[in-house]
């Protein structure tokens, strides 16, 4: 069953610790969350700003509340979630720095996924073709992209290391499998378990 689950989605399963209370920063339609009650019996929760997307959850039995998370996460203590999940929309978001902040605050690890823009097809595509690259983790055209940032892999590593951030664990991956070597060309998304330092 397990097979026909996004590869990041597997990955964040296997991460996940049995009966784990964990909030999902856009959810979009619940997928992720209901894989992890299924499989880890996880304490689930999500926030999705998209109206349509947070009604599928609902429709699902989901706890799902509508919100803007770069608004901040106010309403919930400091560790109050084993993790919290930040998967494909750091790219999307204008306040990234703030609602990483947040998610460690009440988080006490946090996973984040993006695409790497930094793949080598992309390089390619803009250096011979002077075109936007469109690849499977970047699969929107310019004038429809819901991405406002442009972030690698190592500009998350070098902005870990900037605000103190521990990453305890980190996950490139292809369309399919995992990419071991040159994950900096050759990954098409990327996975970081994260935490604060000291915590």
């Amino acid at each position: 069953m397990m097979e026909n689950i996004n590869l990041d989605y597997r990955i964040i399963a296997r991460i996940i610790t049995q009966h784990a209370h964990i909030l999902d920063l856009g959810c979009g339609s619940g997928e992720l969350l209901t894989l992890l009650i299924r499989e880890k019996q996880a304490l689930v929760q999500g926030i999705e700003l998209n109206d349509e997307e947070m009604h599928r959850c609902v429709e699902k039995g989901l706890t799902v509340l509508q919100g803007d998370i770069e608004s901040g996460l106010v309403d919930y203590p400091d560790k109050s979630f084993d993790y919290v999940i930040l998967n494909q929309i750091m790219q999307e978001i204008k306040k990234a720095d703030f609602v990483i902040d947040e998610a460690l605050r009440v988080g006490r690890k946090v996973i984040v996924g993006f695409p790497n823009f930094a793949h080598i097809k992309a390089r390619l595509t803009l250096m011979f073709a002077g075109k936007t690259p469109i690849n499977d983790a970047l699969p929107y055209y310019w004038y429809e992209t819901p991405n406002i940032r442009f972030l690698t892999i190592r500009d998350f590593v070098e902005y870990c290391a900037k605000k103190n951030i521990i990453i305890e664990q980190k996950y490139f991956l292809a369309k399919s499998k995992l990419v071991r070597f040159l994950p900096h060309l050759f990954a098409l998304n990327s996975l970081f378990v994260i935490k604060r330092n000291g915590d």
